[in-house]
């Protein structure tokens, strides 16, 4: 059990600021020639997520599957500046990183390993030892996956409009040619509103899933909330 603990839980306030918030900055207000310069302010503005990411597969000695999606969505955002590839290639890219986790976790579902069962009943937060020794005394066991199994379609369908989001915000705001110095002002925008605009909605649909979760634990098993989670640790 202590080497589940170990690994540092990422800083929901740093990832903004490294991930979202300075790239942004750099890309809007350094990408003129009296400052940086086009290519010198992509690169830097793109040296903070890589950076980020980096320090935290140091730390932890791990890199998850998402984590890795997005170093290579950085790492692609930078090719498609750099090479002045066409800007509908970003707006592909934007789409193609959030359907292909929504793809994987409505793929694990069918694989029967659920991977909103690994995301969501962690041990940490439920007694699932309580919980699924309830279930299979009242015999739930069966209703419980089946609720499990819809709980992980709704997460899909979460990064599906993620996907659909980052594409219609990618082709409303990435207008102008890679390269130049309005395509990094637009870059730096859309990452900016993808906050409000995408991650946001996605947080509260997530929230929900969770409250579904516990929901539905607490209504096949007949144990209270209490009861239901880990108050040990």
């Amino acid at each position: 059990m202590s080497t589940q603990t170990t690994a540092k839980r990422p800083n929901a306030f740093l990832e903004i600021i490294f991930n979202i918030a300075i790239p942004s900055l750099i890309l809007m207000k350094l990408s003129g020639d009296e400052y940086l310069g086009t290519v010198p302010a992509l690169i830097v503005a793109l040296l903070f997520p890589l950076g980020y990411g980096l320090s935290d597969f140091i730390r932890n000695k791990s890199m998850n599957f998402i984590s890795l999606l997005g170093f290579l969505s950085t790492l692609l955002t930078g090719s498609i500046g750099l090479f002045e590839l066409d800007v509908e290639w970003l707006a592909i890219k934007e789409a193609a990183i959030p359907a292909v986790i929504g793809l994987v976790v409505l793929i694990s579902g069918f694989w029967g390993k659920p991977l909103i069962a690994k995301v969501m009943l962690n041990p940490l937060l439920f007694n699932l030892d309580l919980i699924y020794q309830t279930l299979e005394n009242k015999n739930k066991t069966q209703a419980f996956k089946a609720r499990i199994q819809w709980a992980n379609h709704l997460l899909s369908s979460t990064f599906v409009f993620s996907a659909a989001m980052n594409y219609l915000l990618a082709k409303w705001i990435v207008v102008s040619p890679a390269g130049t110095t309005e395509f990094n002002e637009q870059l730096g925008e859309m990452t900016l509103l993808s906050y409000p605009v995408i991650a946001i909605p996605s947080m509260v649909m997530l929230i929900a899933i969770m409250f579904y979760v516990v929901r539905s634990s607490m209504k096949l098993t007949g144990l209270t909330l209490d009861q239901i989670l880990n108050g040990k640790n």
